[in-house]
């Protein structure tokens, strides 16, 4: 990373984010054709750059540490491809478009709305239908038929049989047709009357068998007379995960693994994933319920944040002068509502050491991102939403009261989502109820129960947190070509030669690259890993840049606080790389990760960073208001 960083060579990573960015900025401005070819060049450059790799590794040599992050941007390319593929056909079907306010659409699964022209439209699927969709699988699994329809197949056969035969004799064999037909008739009868009584005795042994395993549950739970709701329903789904093991036989070996050993961590993760792999499990099932559960509270709050507030003078002018404006989609990063225009330098000069200087490098998300907060440079694989409406109040306490409630609530729905699983979890595998295995558990549930739910999620914080996120996004436009001097890094901190650097380069450059890519996770865990690689890149480049005669190299990736640079050093430079991040969301993804990582983390490097980050944002929204001298 810090050679990467040093040097001026462009990364294969950052040349394909900018190919990308390319792609996207045709599909947005409503060349799906064009943007289609530039999405198969970029899975193509990518492709011939990991061929590459692989043919210059040696065997038994560990593949580059962005080869991950090549694989996910080609699956996003290839994802939106895909999408614009099959708008182009649409478009085949239907030649003839309004030619006055053509609505462009980005590639991906889900559309972007452009939500000024009445706010009907949502990015979301309905809930409904959100929930068929989480039900699909479940229902698509092979079901047992039982011995009634069993008994029918058997009878459909045998008079298919009986017709062919029939059809072979002639009119003078009457007396064969008629014992064929008595001994049709007989046969079937038999098969239906033992069909019958096989059902009875099968249905009379699962119901012993239910009684049994529902007493059991209640020796679990102590047999108590007055449990709340809750407490029946986690009741009745440890009788359903009882009632499954009876009839499958790998929940005992994995028991018996984690019995034989209980400190291995990747045995939970494997076990877990196994687990939500099968949609007949009562604890896969308790998941989706939770997720269509959640989701429907979320939708509507996401939902009403789109409809234009009542009074409010038409987003539509006349006929004449109709024009669109994108709606502020979280799939844009860069585009939360549109900051006022900005003073004069003369009328509000910064102060020092903020002092804007000469223009610098661009975005580490491509030249064709280069900070403007109106321009998409993110490749989440889910269409994400903010409300269109820009508010009244720019500052940074005034919040719409009933977004907030609206947002306490789901939260403290996830809340007991997550716990309602967690502790499901333990009562089915006692096992796993030590305290190490219990957080690994917890983070392999969080992983599959945030991913179609993140999107939505963030979109209300979103809305909530669109003054500072504005606030945000002004700073990043005023400050895109500051200098790092003019952030207030010392010079010590930077590159000793920067003229040989190149002029693609810039100080920093992998550590923004790096906490450009968290806006590619749905899982609060993993999107604050991406927080803690970040710091340790501008550790790591730090050291390079001022090498310290008491630092021993040491292998594997160091804890912030071990690090040569303090902490007086570490919030200009990661304010920095804020800035040329380009993404004003990064305050509600924040708030969301504040939120809901595990507090065992807030205590160590991960609290560390994620705290650090959330300084830097606060120090990025107070700069200045004066921008860049000319």
């Amino acid at each position: 990373m810090a050679a990467a960083a040093g040097d001026g060579t462009v990364k294969p990573l950052q040349s394909a984010m900018k190919l990308a960015n390319g792609a996207i900025e045709l599909d947005t401005g409503n060349r799906p054709r064009e943007a289609y070819m530039e999405y198969l060049r970029s899975i193509h450059y990518i492709s011939q750059v990991l061929l590459e790799e692989v043919e210059t590794t040696k065997a038994g040599e560990t593949a580059p540490a962005d080869t991950s992050k090549m694989l996910k941007l080609a699956q996003q390319c290839l994802e939106r491809a895909q999408s614009t593929a099959a708008k182009l056909g649409k478009t085949r079907l239907k030649p003839t478009m309004p030619a006055a306010a053509p609505i462009p659409q980005p590639a991906g699964r889900h559309r972007r709305v452009y939500s000024d022209e009445g706010g009907k439209l949502s990015p979301f699927l309905p809930p409904e239908i959100f929930q068929k969709l989480q039900g699909a699988e479940s229902q698509s699994c092979k079901k047992e038929l039982t011995p009634l329809e069993e008994a029918s197949l058997q009878n459909q056969k045998l008079k298919a049989a009986y017709e062919a035969r029939m059809a072979r004799l002639d009119p003078s064999q009457a007396m064969q047709k008629t014992s064929l037909t008595l001994s049709l008739q007989r046969q079937m009868m038999e098969n239906l009357v033992i069909a019958k009584a096989r059902e009875e005795t099968l249905q009379r042994k699962m119901e012993e068998r239910r009684l049994r395993l529902q007493e059991a549950a209640n020796r679990r739970f102590c047999s108590q007379v007055a449990l709340t709701p809750e407490e029946r329903e986690q009741r009745a789904l440890y009788a359903a995960i009882l009632e499954y093991e009876q009839d499958h036989d790998w929940p005992k070996h994995w028991k018996a693994k984690l019995k034989r050993n209980p400190g291995d961590l990747s045995l939970v993760t494997s076990l877990i994933s196994h687990l939500l792999s099968l949609p007949d499990h009562p604890i896969a099932q308790l998941l989706r319920r939770l997720q269509c559960s959640v989701y429907s509270t979320l939708y509507p709050a996401v939902s009403r944040a789109a409809a234009p507030a009542p009074g409010c003078c038409p987003l539509t002018p006349n006929p004449g002068s109709r024009r669109l404006r994108p709606s502020q989609s979280l799939h844009c990063m860069l585009s939360p509502p549109e900051p006022s225009a900005a003073p004069r330098p003369q009328d509000s000069p910064p102060t020092p050491p903020l002092q804007p200087g000469p223009v610098g490098s661009p975005s580490p998300l491509g030249d064709t991102a280069s900070g403007l907060p109106d321009k998409d440079s993110s490749f989440e694989d889910l269409e994400q939403f903010l409300g269109t409406s820009e508010p009244q109040g720019r500052g940074r306490g005034v919040q719409p009261e009933p977004q907030l409630q609206q947002l306490k609530s789901a939260v403290e729905e996830i809340h007991n989502a997550i716990d309602r699983l967690l502790s499901l979890t333990l009562l089915a595998f006692e096992g796993l109820n030590t305290a190490a295995s219990k957080d690994r558990c917890l983070a392999c549930i969080e992983e599959p129960f945030f991913s179609p739910l993140w999107p939505l999620l963030l979109a209300l914080y979103r809305s909530v947190h669109r003054a500072r996120e504005a606030a945000l996004s002004r700073s990043m436009e005023l400050y895109r070509n500051a200098p790092p001097t003019a952030i207030g890094i010392p010079t010590k901190l930077l590159p000793q030669n920067p003229e040989a650097k190149g002029a693609t380069g810039y100080p920093y450059c992998a550590a923004a690259q790096e906490l450009g890519l968290l806006v590619l996770e749905s899982c609060p865990q993993k999107k604050l890993e991406c927080i803690v690689r970040t710091l340790r890149i501008i550790c790591v480049c730090a050291e390079d840049y001022c090498p310290t005669p008491e630092a021993t190299p040491q292998a594997g990736p160091q804890p912030i606080a071990a690090a040569a640079i303090g902490a007086d050093d570490l919030l200009p430079i990661l304010s920095f790389v804020v800035l040329r991040s380009g993404l004003p969301q990064l305050v509600s993804e924040c708030a969301a990760l504040e939120e809901f990582i595990h507090e065992g983390y807030l205590i160590g490097e991960e609290g560390y960073c994620l705290t650090s980050l959330q300084s830097a944002l606060s120090y990025v929204e107070l700069l200045p208001r004066g921008g860049l001298a000319k």
